[in-house]
């Protein structure tokens, strides 16, 4: 999929002078929240809003203090990062009931409104079209004989449901095997995949084929433990990931060390989408119901996607659209 045309909006109501959001993080920690966080501040000061960062730091008794913090401030919208949208639900309606839209980003599996919330548009990937891209990729690359592990976090709807999904084409691939599914927290991988990656190599020799990850994260600390284990980087297994597209994984994939292929989200095009959003919704307009489609960054076509340790960003333009829809120029 080529990143170079812009397929998103091109018109919508100008901005909203003077307002105020409130960007509200599961964890700046994760780098796909942060990048986002980075791209919401980025739009925020091109259409001339005020941006106020709050971080939970997935600290369960900093979770009510952290939201009803961003409410005393009385913002003209909330976007929320990374926040699973159900679990958080009591929180956003003190919001709805305020008069306060609320957008966020990977707060449930799919993109649009989240249904029972007060969530008017969630920004995602849509995680049907990751999913199936991650695991076909596994499978087109093992001649249909893949036998995988996946690796995903429980505390995340779409980080489940992404595990799920590509969990069925697996099965769904006659001589494919999917041979495990691991419950790991995105924030103990550098303790846990330490641990896990002897295990499995233990438990399943040479049917481990391939992992898919929902996230790099995984990778960047399951090369030491598969060195330490004798495996080379052009030894099963081989790493995929159905998310974020770091840094570290770009250098990966560049260098034929120990990642194949990663899904990455245009973290920062997704922060500019959310402003975007709000300033609809602000001037009493729909969602434009843009939905930016997968893109399969390989060892093969890396250099059209990446430069250096540059985080990845579609070269379309996005940023000079929606400049002009706000701004007029």
């Amino acid at each position: 999929m080529a990143t170079s045309r812009w397929d998103g909006p091109r018109t919508g109501p100008s901005a909203k002078s003077g307002k105020t959001i409130v960007y509200v993080a599961e964890d700046l920690k994760n780098a796909g929240i942060l990048g986002v966080g980075e791209g919401v501040r980025e739009a925020a000061r091109v259409i001339g809003w005020s941006l106020i960062v709050l971080d939970i730091g997935s600290i369960e008794s900093q979770r009510a203090r952290v939201f009803d913090k961003a409410l005393k401030l009385k913002p003209d919208g909330l976007i929320i990062g990374g926040v699973d949208a159900l679990k958080n639900n009591k929180y956003l309606q003190l919001f709805a009931n305020a008069g306060i839209p609320v957008a966020s980003w990977h707060s449930s599996p799919f993109p649009g409104p989240v249904e029972g919330t007060p969530i008017f548009i969630n920004i995602t990937t849509d995680s049907l079209a990751v999913a199936r891209a991650a695991a076909n990729y596994a499978i087109e690359k093992s001649s249909g004989k893949a036998g995988v592990v996946i690796f995903t976090d429980s505390r995340y709807a779409i980080a489940m449901k992404k595990a799920e999904l590509m969990g069925d084409i697996i099965h769904a691939s006659p001589k494919s095997t999917l041979l495990s599914v691991e419950d790991i927290a995105l924030d103990t991988t550098a303790k846990e995949m330490n641990q896990i990656i002897p295990e499995l190599l233990q438990r399943y020799g040479n049917h481990w084929t391939h992992a898919i990850g929902i996230n790099d994260l995984y990778f960047d600390h399951a090369v030491v433990p598969l060195i330490l284990a004798g495996k080379s980087s052009d030894e099963a297994p081989i790493n995929i990931s159905a998310g974020d597209g770091s840094a570290s994984a770009f250098m990966r994939i560049r260098n034929h060390e120990y990642q194949a292929a990663t899904i990455p989200e245009p973290l920062l095009l997704h922060g500019w989408q959310l402003i975007d959003e709000l300033n609809r919704r602000v001037a009493g307009e729909d969602p434009s119901g843009y939905v930016n489609p997968p893109y399969t960054v390989t060892t093969e076509n890396i250099d059209n996607y990446s430069r250096a340790l540059t985080p990845f960003d579609p070269d379309n333009n996005y940023r000079r659209f929606y400049t002009k829809i706000w701004l007029g120029k």
